[in-house]
């Protein structure tokens, strides 16, 4: 079982999208996934078609709830674990020291044996919760939007990546996913370069090309293979699946 972090302390660069999409598409090739809706709004759920708040990661970390009675079957090798209703007070927990770190660690030991893939869908944040999420994980999915604002972020999260392995001293395995990437943008095309440049052997050989489909999906609380499975972002998704299974990069 690997367990990736979908990253990013910048919001709007596509890691609910991008969490819904590829998990979706990796279920469909035949690998059992659990997707961890980590943000306390709720948006995963939502773009998986699951509207109605209910239990979910919250309260298995808080009142050590079995992750396994409440995982929801969303899709054919696809269960979605949602963020449930206590998600926001683990930012506010001030008692248990560093083990306050650790309560999504906890939770997943022994639970998820049986999956190749659980994807934690993080919060824009660098607080309590993005720090569980670091603690739980060995690998790191981080979406970069095509703007000077995004590579601004992707060095403070640098350094927060930098700090959690220096104190787990684990060395992540990092990736960087070229999202909402408009070719016509010079700014796009730019970031693009910048990220080949300072990260060779870590860019995803495969662009997902911002697009007016992908915006549209959560509303109907599907993704985007089964909301335009021809589409230019279907095939995105599939050949970012490519990219992630056999490590194909830029």
């Amino acid at each position: 079982m690997s367990i990736i972090a979908v990253i990013n302390q910048k919001g709007g660069v596509g890691k609910t999208t991008t969490t819904a999409n590829l998990g979706h598409v990796l279920a469909r090739s035949g690998k059992k996934v659990t997707l961890i809706d980590f943000d306390p709004q709720g948006q995963l759920a939502v773009a998986l078609g699951v509207v109605e708040r209910r239990q979910g990661i919250a309260e298995v970390m808080l009142e050590g709830r079995d992750i396994r009675q409440l995982l929801l079957e969303v899709r054919e090798n696809l269960q979605l674990l949602t963020a449930g209703v206590r998600l926001m007070d683990i930012e506010q927990l001030r008692d248990g020291g560093a083990q306050r770190g650790e309560l999504l660690s906890m939770a997943l030991q022994n639970s998820l044996q049986d999956q190749d893939y659980v994807f934690i869908d993080c919060p824009p944040s660098s607080g309590l919760l993005a720090a569980n999420a670091l603690f739980a994980s060995d690998e790191i999915l981080i979406p970069m939007a095509g703007d000077f604002l995004a590579l601004q972020g992707l060095s403070h999260l640098l350094e927060t990546l930098k700090k959690f392995e220096q104190v787990l001293q684990k060395n992540y395995k990092k990736q960087l996913i070229m999202s909402r990437f408009s070719s016509t943008r010079r700014i796009s095309r730019q970031v693009l370069n910048t990220l080949c440049k300072h990260f060779p052997g870590q860019v995803m050989a495969t662009v997902i090309r911002e697009t007016v489909l992908l915006a549209e999906c959560p509303g109907f609380g599907k993704t985007i293979l089964e909301y335009r499975p021809g589409s230019r972002s279907a095939r995105d998704f599939r050949g970012l699946a490519d990219d992630f299974l056999t490590g194909r990069v830029l």
